[in-house]
């Protein structure tokens, strides 16, 4: 119970915070800056989104029908973009594509034109580079959850498709696509979600979105009871979400009657064919991994000196440490929480253990908010206190040290480790502990003899996983890390928004390189 409240009270946080702020300025918010941060923010979540979906749905078809040169290969390299944060692949597209990137220096020197109003060129810092970089960055999501949908349809129900004549487009339409549905939806509402919680990305492109309108009201107006009131209406357009897709899979709903389950045969193309799946898987694939990926290492190659800056080296030990830490305790609580909640038997714990996922879905900019305000209140009764009784100042314990953002990263992905813990122990056969425990032992030792060997792996997957997610998170570590403390993250958006991707590029690197490990762990666990 204290778990799932301390999980919990950050979201409560910003609501209360929203509702009783001491400068009230909901009313400017609402006649100035609010309409367009949300238009802007619905914008961007419905392009992103339906751009997913159409990307991640076509390839994941491909791939799970049809055989050709390379599909194998596609198949998992295909999944490689979410080893790259959206905000590199920003950084990355704009040194490609801006004034004196290559792509324009080249056609300059091709057709001999001298400046910028010679030729028309497309505005890189923009709505659609943000919704083009975002979707490259997140079609994995949907990609991942219809391939999976695809395939555990029957061959049976294509077959019977054929025989009536209906070709590949009808087929897919009719029947691959009603089926996966569910699956789409949940893919697409990640995505949003993920959309809605980046700044990186909408802060480099000058897009003003709810969650960018939440760093300028609380670091440039110094509001902090405004960035709750707008960080309130980011956390209900994310409750929105979930509720819809969690009715769309409620409501529609699809059984396969079948007793003998035969999986889809891929068909093997060749020709024209196999060349337009295979441009069709690579496109995003290439615009996703290989763009950024190649522009960021060409920078970490150049500027090889940088790879032995101090400061490199302290925000990569940072991102360890806090990352690590957070890795370790929230992992260790959600399998607390799990293991407690299958102990007492009661309704309550039970109700209470799907609500505390809501972290993964709040943004960081969000649980920031909840965490910083209400930490900083007791930080400061406490040093006053301390001060008081013994005439030492003692400072701010929490919200001076990491404190904050390891809570931070355990509230926003508790999610993946309660929910790694609960399907690994709901794998162990009741069995096993009722036999430990009438060969007297005690429920922990029973936690630590029968479950652990059990769940060890899942365990260590979802230690992997928030760690990665840790590594990578940029808003709650913008507005949380203390004073001239650097993550890898955060090094790598300061130096970018100085334009000094060079610099920017070896922390990048490393980023993308301890992606690289979850997604080949995802991979594996897909295989």
């Amino acid at each position: 119970m204290v778990i799932a409240i301390i999980v919990l009270a950050p979201i409560a946080a910003v609501l209360w915070i929203a509702l009783f702020p001491v400068d009230n300025i909901w009313p400017h918010l609402l006649a100035t800056t609010l309409p367009r941060y949300l238009r802007n923010t619905l914008v961007l979540m419905s392009a992103v989104g339906a751009v997913t979906a159409v990307v991640g749905t076509g390839a994941a078809w491909i791939i799970s029908r049809y055989s050709f040169p390379m599909s194998r290969w596609l198949e998992w390299l295909l999944l490689l973009p979410l080893a790259i944060p959206a905000y590199v692949g920003a950084y990355a597209l704009v040194d490609l594509l801006e004034y004196a990137g290559p792509v324009q220096t080249g056609l300059r020197a091709m057709f001999g034109w001298q400046t910028a109003r010679d030729y028309w060129f497309p505005e890189i810092r923009s709505m659609g580079a943000a919704i083009i970089v975002l979707s490259a960055s997140l079609y994995p999501y949907v990609y991942l959850l219809s391939r999976a949908a695809f395939r555990e349809q029957s061959g049976s129900s294509e077959e019977v498709a054929m025989s009536l004549g209906a070709g590949a487009l009808a087929r897919f339409w009719r029947v691959g696509l009603p089926l996966a549905r569910p699956a789409i939806a949940a893919g697409v509402a990640i995505v949003m979600m993920e959309t809605v919680n980046d700044f990186g990305t909408v802060d480099f492109f000058a897009v003003q979105t709810l969650t960018a309108g939440i760093f300028n009201v609380w670091l440039e107006s110094n509001n902090a009871g405004g960035a709750a009131q707008i960080a309130s209406v980011v956390l209900a357009i994310v409750i929105l979400l979930v509720m819809l897709e969690r009715l769309s899979r409620r409501k529609v709903k699809f059984f396969d009657l079948s007793t003998r389950h035969r999986p889809v045969e891929r068909k093997r193309v060749t020709g024209w064919a196999a060349a337009v799946a295979f441009l069709l898987c690579l496109f995003p694939f290439a615009i996703g991994f290989i763009l950024p990926a190649a522009v960021i290492l060409k920078h970490a190659l150049a500027n090889a000196d940088q790879w032995a800056n101090p400061a490199l080296f302290s925000a990569l030990i940072n991102t360890l440490t806090v990352g690590g830490t957070a890795a370790v305790v929230t992992v260790l609580a959600g399998v607390f929480l799990v293991y407690g909640v299958r102990l007492s038997g009661r309704s309550l714990p039970r109700k209470l253990l799907p609500v505390t996922t809501i972290g993964y879905a709040a943004p960081g900019a969000v649980l920031a908010v909840g965490i910083l305000i209400p930490l900083a209140t007791i930080d400061n009764w406490l040093a006053d206190m301390v001060e008081n009784l013994t005439g030492y100042d003692i400072g701010l314990i929490m919200t001076g040290s990491a404190f904050a953002l390891v809570l931070a990263y355990s509230v926003r992905f508790f999610a993946i480790a309660q929910g790694a813990a609960d399907a690994a122990m709901g794998r162990v056969s009741p069995s096993l502990p009722m036999a430990a425990r009438s060969l007297g032992r005690s429920q922990g030792q029973t936690l630590h003899e029968i479950y652990y060997p059990l769940i060890r792996g899942s365990v260590g997957s979802a230690l992997l996983l928030v760690f990665v997610d840790c590594v990578k998170e940029l808003p709650a570590t913008l507005l949380l890390r203390p004073f001239n403390f650097d993550t890898l993250a955060t090094r790598v958006h300061n130096e970018a928004s100085l334009e000094n991707l060079g610099n920017a590029a070896p922390a990048a690197v490393l980023i993308i390189g301890v992606g690289l490990v979850a997604v080949g762990l995802l991979a594996r666990a897909n295989r």
